[in-house]
């Protein structure tokens, strides 16, 4: 497999690679490369933090201790979330974590609740390459969405819409593909959804609205997965599906006939595997038109770096003031519609911060930010300013581990190891004239360009 293939692919489905991987994959054809990649994710390692705090607590003792358990609760979800960010910088089940990551920001849901996000982000893990019918019908019996979404309180006296909108547009189908009166009548099916105190589902069957609805022109006594079924038999919901896929793993401008493709495999019996598969081995994901033309998230800006450079935050509060400075902070999303992508990454802040990071993060440059955590500047002379806080972000940085994989790689290659997109003609010849830089200082100058917020 080509070489400029790989890292493109790897790009995609994963947050860059190594020369030295490179170097071995290339002596593969392209079909042994996405079978391993796929056999690597066969398995789901788990994430989780400790949650012994909780052991022998009933309701009764938490209604006694709620604020106590609650802050406690709020910590072990940051907690969580720092662990995350580990696992993507190490993962082990590579497809498999940046599925997670996808499909996080597809069935968008937040809690402070630590077990109901322990056991969210790991059902996404689980189901991320499974079936898409299973998934939105487990999705739509965890505790977490089932509060976010305000499920728990649809009760047949009193429905609520909320989950069975937002089930359609944001989940299966998309705007404008159902009327007010299907909102209403799957609402009616939702009904009796709730939880336990440690986030089992438990169907409140007083709650349940037993009689008839008419959804989708058809009459029955449906209950939620009916609707998930008669949702999905709509080809709307396999070609919206497909579009978010090749938006985030291929490219922002829409190919019909690309998409018309991944509609008639992933229609037949929503296998995501099978459509991801099918994605990574077509000769249109790797036309030039494809590559180097994603701008990174947030996430995939940060592990990227750390990809090449291997870093670790030495304080977990600072990974968030750099989360929130660049505008994504993993397990917080803004809204249920989840963030914007593509250029809603960028704006004249975040270019700024982004640009500066790489030095921040690796050459011990110094931060000033707000007491909110928004960055203000980044300065080497701090008495010259009067800020509300100032420092280092201290991170542990491994340059071993960078020269070991990047030991044979001259400076000029590394251009073509780290950038993907095409480099202009000024940013050209600026690279040459400093060839001569420490690999150090070279890479960390790369990974400053407004070129590698593309991949």
């Amino acid at each position: 497999m080509k070489s400029a293939h790989i890292k493109h692919l790897y790009n995609r489905i994963g947050f860059g690679i190594t020369p030295k991987e490179v170097k071995r994959l290339s002596k593969k054809s392209k079909k042994k490369v996405i079978n391993e990649l796929f056999s690597s994710s066969n398995t789901t390692t788990n994430l989780s933090v400790d949650i012994s705090f909780l052991e022998g607590i009933n309701y009764k003792d938490y209604k006694k201790r709620r604020r106590e358990l609650q802050k406690i609760s709020r910590n072990k979800v940051k907690e969580f979330s720092f662990a995350w960010f580990e696992r993507l910088n190490h993962p082990t089940e590579i497809l498999r974590e940046k599925m997670t990551l996808f499909w996080a920001n597809h069935f968008v849901c937040e809690s402070k609740n630590i077990l109901f996000v322990d056991s969210y982000n790991n059902l996404l893990r689980k189901n991320a390459l499974g079936n898409f019918r299973d998934f939105t019908k487990k999705i739509s019996k965890e505790a977490a969405m089932l509060g976010y979404l305000n499920n728990k309180q649809n009760k047949k006296k009193s429905p609520n819409e909320n989950f069975s909108r937002e089930l359609m547009e944001l989940f299966t189908l998309g705007q404008d593909q159902y009327t007010e009166k299907d909102i209403k009548e799957a609402a009616r099916a939702f009904t009796g959804y709730n939880h336990k105190f440690r986030g089992e589902f438990s169907f409140r069957e007083k709650h349940h609205d037993k009689n008839e609805k008419t959804f989708f022109g058809k009459t029955g006594n449906f209950n939620g997965d009916d609707i998930i079924d008669l949702i999905l038999e709509k080809k709307q919901c396999a070609h919206f599906i497909s579009e978010k896929i090749y938006t985030y793993f291929v490219n922002e401008n829409i190919n019909k006939k690309h998409i018309d493709e991944m509609v008639t495999v992933f229609y037949k019996d929503y296998d995501i595997e099978k459509l991801m598969h099918y994605v990574l081995s077509s000769k249109w994901f790797y036309a030039d038109e494809n590559i180097g033309t994603k701008i990174k998230s947030p996430i995939e800006f940060l592990v990227g770096i750390n990809t090449i450079v291997p870093y670790t935050f030495k304080k977990t509060k600072q990974l968030f003031w750099v989360q929130k400075m660049l505008g994504q902070i993993l397990l917080s999303p803004p809204n249920v519609a989840g963030w914007k992508t593509g250029r809603n990454w960028i704006d004249s802040n975040t270019i700024v911060s982004r640009l500066r990071l790489p030095s921040v993060l690796l050459n011990n440059a110094e931060i000033a930010y707000s007491e909110k955590g928004n960055e203000e500047t980044m300065i080497t002379n701090l008495k010259k300013r009067k800020l509300t806080k100032k420092a280092y972000i201290k991170i542990k940085a491994n340059w071993n581990l960078f020269e070991e994989n990047y030991k044979n790689v001259s400076n000029k290659e590394l251009i073509h190891q780290i950038i993907t997109s095409e480099i202009n003609k000024g940013t050209a010849e600026m690279l040459d004239k400093n060839k001569t830089l420490s690999k150090h200082d070279f890479v960390v100058q790369l990974m400053s360009l407004p070129e590698y917020q593309l991949c």
